[in-house]
């Protein structure tokens, strides 16, 4: 497994601190965020996961802790949208240049407004998809905002 994808060379060229761990990723996980974060030995809520999805028609990336789900009323007001959904597997690969499973927020094909999860920046060290599926970078979240000139706000569903 190569260490250097298009994320990790966005990172090292934005001159982000961050580290490199791998896992063995398992393609028939029920929940693949979840899956990473036992994989690592990892709390759930610092491994994120990147999502892509629309909102209104328009390509948005949205990552949240592996352990909740994004609602979608509050991924549309974020984006000053009306509605939001997931978009297809097939639609988000093309869009980033990476396969599903393995879709990082950084070094995506084509830059997106890009939304964290307010509860993430809680943390000092987060984990986030690396570009290819078994692949983690663990950074800093406010450096993750940073590169990605991402909003923070509070985009998950209610327990």
């Amino acid at each position: 497994m190569s260490k250097t994808t298009r994320a990790t060379q966005a990172l090292t060229q934005a001159g982000i601190s961050f580290t490199v761990h791998t896992y063995d990723y398992d393609p028939n996980a029920e929940r693949i965020g979840l899956q990473a974060a036992e994989a690592i030995g990892e709390e759930p809520h610092r491994v994120l996961k990147t999502l892509m999805a629309e909102v209104d028609g328009k390509p948005v990336c949205v990552v949240v802790p592996s352990d909740r789900e994004v609602s979608m009323k509050k991924l549309a007001a974020v984006f000053g949208g009306k509605s939001a959904a997931m978009m297809k597997p097939a639609v988000a690969e093309k869009a980033t240049g990476f396969v599903v499973g393995g879709i990082s927020p950084f070094g995506q094909k084509k830059k997106v407004p890009t939304a964290i999860e307010q509860a993430a920046m809680d943390e000092p060290l987060v984990y986030m998809n690396g570009g290819q599926r078994g692949l983690q970078i663990r950074l800093s979240p406010q450096d993750a905002v940073r590169v990605l000139g991402a909003i923070v706000a509070s985009v998950v569903a209610d327990h």
